[in-house]
């Protein structure tokens, strides 16, 4: 089994004050403190969205999906800078559905954001669409309650989600990243497209084996944040995946080094807490 204990542990003693607060979040809902949240907050462009570390100040639909993660974690998702950042990815979507980086990243973004290519757009739309979907509620604006799917961007994700169906393989594989797998299962769960998602699922139980302990990580705490269940098979095999690959010190590794293993670690927390 997962040790979610020592996995606190690790994260108290490798943390920064950001990540032990979304540690005190998780574990007894304790709100952060204001300095806290400000910076998590800090580098919003005036538009709602936040750069990434390789884009300057242009504004990018990857680095916002992240920042709105740590956000989720701390429950800020009601707070003004979430919900222009939620308003700022909504108005960046597509006539076909779909998010692009803007044009101006091409020659430095990375090959999972990169504008023009067709996996980089799935996987951006995927991971938009993931955090509209589970936002929507959180971030709406005053006015009535809008319990659709996505709440005030109820029409943005089921956009999206037909997008993403669309290019569904007959076998449940797509066309992208790995990560997209999980993200458009999770978005198409929370459509009530069950049978598509569950396609996905099953290509994505078999890969776990032999995935990586961020990617485990990453799939699970994405999943149980649309509300699959914790012994849903997939989840399971996620379970055996992490337990097989959490370190003696409590932690697991990140893909993107060791700087991001307590964001890796607190993912964990987050699936199985």
């Amino acid at each position: 089994m997962v040790d979610i204990d020592a996995a606190i542990g690790f994260v108290v003693a490798h943390g920064d004050a950001v990540e032990r607060a979304r540690l005190s979040w998780l574990r007894t809902g304790a709100p952060p403190s204001p300095e806290t949240l400000d910076s998590a907050e800090v580098g919003q462009t005036l538009g709602g969205g936040w750069p990434a570390s390789w884009g300057d100040e242009i504004a990018s639909v990857d680095a916002t999906c992240f920042r709105l993660a740590e956000l989720d974690d701390l429950g800020a998702l009601s707070r003004p800078a979430a919900r222009r950042a939620l308003d700022w990815l909504a108005a960046a979507q597509r006539r076909d559905g779909c998010w692009e980086e803007d044009e101006a990243l091409a020659d430095v973004a990375p090959e999972w954001a990169r504008p023009g290519d067709p996996e980089a757009r799935l996987y951006l739309t995927a991971n938009a669409a993931f955090w509209l979907t589970v936002a929507g509620l959180d971030a709406r604006a005053a006015g009535p309650l809008d319990h659709r799917v996505g709440g005030a961007y109820a029409g943005v994700v089921h956009a999206a989600g037909q997008a993403l169906a669309a290019h569904l393989n007959p076998d449940g594989s797509w066309p992208s990243f790995l990560a997209t797998g999980w993200l458009t299962a999770a978005v198409l769960h929370r459509q009530q497209l069950f049978y598509e998602s569950a396609r996905i699922k099953a290509v994505l139980a078999e890969r776990l084996p032999q995935s990586t302990p961020a990617d485990a990580a990453w799939l699970a705490s994405t999943l149980r944040r649309v509300g699959v269940d914790e012994q849903e098979w997939t989840m399971v095999a996620a379970r055996r995946r992490l337990t097989e690959t959490q370190r003696s010190d409590g932690g697991w590794t990140s893909d993107d080094g060791h700087q991001f293993d307590v964001h890796t670690t607190l993912a964990v927390i987050r699936a199985f807490r």
